[in-house]
């Protein structure tokens, strides 16, 4: 069953609001490790007839699972090449993609060390000694320069030919999450969190876990949730994706603002927002047999397929996303393809890999009220074995009324307040005091992991089974 993370509050008095509907793309996919070449075409996973407002795009394994990358430095290249991909596609001029006339793209430089792409992961305990060591003023000017990595870009009007912007960013290991919207909306957004879960080695590490991306646009509150949870198809595995959810659900927090006495306090848990995007490698499999699901694949019956879908099967049970919603499927098993191939792995025996079982690992569930899913597809690109899974909802969104005095209630764990709703009127920025905020409350945890860290690093012929030994072991624990 899953926590309740906090109380939902009800307003003591209706505020008075205008509503706007917008149209939300959000896609996932799940690239195998594999860093992306310059002549990616990624039309046919984000074309639209109609193109969106935001763009929620969510990565697992955009770097290999190995020993380097879970334990080392953050590889920031392959995720700075997405986004440059990325962002020359919201922003083509190409008709096909996109109904918008763009005479030119504005080419902004991607994040990261040009000279380099690997960059050491800067610790919370590592924040704490650099404020002692510069001083506040100097010390907060740093944090502005390590925020703008991860929470966005200077963004141009729409008048300049840059029609989407990068609003957020967040790496942990192989999962990456990014939210892109349109240059017009970029000064509406505000209370931009980020909130990282591990759940890979002991439970712990960022192979596996979740990036969740809190946001406010007008005076809708938005959580997205990228993940990639336990792998496996042994019987029994499934309860270990459950657990992953209900930690995940449990253990996500969003730093408390230091709001002035006329803001709304923003959420800080996942289910505290009015709308909530749950994307990514979930990882649930098929109950049915390899014999059996051949045959289905072969005759395209997907409705007697998804009768075996553990995901179907846990939440119909109520044992995960009680109360979350996910569309119709009528697309096939996103999972696992030869490479460069139409082809499932289990549908030869020529294959060296280990074979599995076709599922819908790649999903997108959501929670709230205001979101209509439009469609939910997914793309053909062979480039890994895994198919991109992509969907558009129509988002009702609050705004101010600005020609009539407004109220909003402000949201406490410990009491409810009205106050005056302003506009916002700048872009949203992470305050260096929320950061501050959040190294002093896990200031604990940075200890704990260097800790195990060296505990793994010691244990080195425990480093070399999970990391270097055969492929199906390294599998069977996890890491694909």
């Amino acid at each position: 069953m899953e926590a309740n993370n906090g109380p939902r509050f009800e307003p003591l008095a209706p505020a008075v609001t205008d509503t706007q509907n917008l149209r939300m793309f959000v896609g996932t996919w799940n690239v195998g490790g594999k860093s992306p070449h310059e002549g990616l075409n990624l039309k046919d996973w984000l074309r639209s007839p109609t193109p969106a407002d935001i763009y929620v795009l969510g990565f697992q394994e955009i770097v290999p699972l190995n020993a380097g990358n879970v334990l080392g430095a953050e590889d920031y290249g392959p995720a700075n090449k997405w986004i440059s991909l990325i962002r020359q596609a919201l922003n083509n001029k190409d008709p096909e993609f996109s109904q918008y006339n763009n005479n030119a793209t504005t080419e902004l430089s991607s994040q990261g060390d040009e000279h380099g792409s690997l960059k050491p992961r800067l610790s919370f305990s590592d924040f704490l000694s650099l404020e002692d060591e510069l001083g506040k003023e100097d010390f907060q000017k740093l944090v502005d320069s390590n925020v703008n990595l991860n929470y966005g870009e200077e963004c141009l009007p729409a008048s300049n030919q840059q029609r989407y912007c990068l609003a957020a960013s967040k790496q942990m290991v192989g999962i990456f999450l990014c939210v892109w919207v349109g240059a017009d909306l970029y000064k509406h957004i505000s209370n931009l969190k980020v909130s990282c879960v591990g759940r890979g080695i002991m439970g712990y590490l960022g192979n596996k876990g979740s990036i969740s991306i809190s946001m406010t646009l007008h005076q809708t509150t938005f959580c997205f949730v990228c993940t990639h949870l336990t792998s496996g198809e042994k019987e029994g595995d499934e309860a270990r994706r459950n657990l992953d959810v209900t930690e995940i659900l449990k253990k996500t927090r969003f730093p408390r603002s230091s709001s002035g006495p006329e803001q709304p306090v923003p959420p800080d848990t996942i289910l505290e927002h009015d709308k909530i995007i749950w994307l990514g490698d979930l990882n649930y499999r098929l109950t049915v047999g390899s014999g059996d699901t051949h045959n289905l694949l072969r005759k395209h019956d997907w409705e007697a397929l998804l009768e075996k879908d553990q995901l179907r099967i846990e939440q119909r049970a109520g044992r995960v996303f009680k109360g979350w919603e996910e569309g119709k499927i009528f697309f096939a098993p996103t999972y696992k393809y030869l490479t460069n191939s139409n082809s499932y792995v289990v549908q030869t025996s020529n294959s060296k890999e280990k074979r599995r079982t076709p599922a819908w690992c790649d999903r997108i569930l959501w929670k709230g009220e205001g979101l209509k899913q439009i469609w939910y597809l997914r793309g053909e690109s062979k480039f890994s074995d895994h198919r991109p899974v992509y969907s558009l909802f129509s988002v009702q969104i609050d705004m101010a009324n600005r020609n009539k005095p407004t109220t909003s209630t402000k949201f406490s764990t410990n009491k409810l307040s009205t106050t005056t709703a302003l506009p916002s009127t700048c872009a949203a920025k992470v305050q260096a005091e929320e950061l501050l905020l959040l190294n002093r409350a896990r200031s604990c945890i940075d200890t704990a992991s260097r800790e195990l860290v060296q505990l793994l690093q010691r244990n080195s012929s425990f480093i070399h089974l999970l990391f270097c030994g055969k492929e199906e072991t390294n599998r069977e624990i996890g890491y694909n």
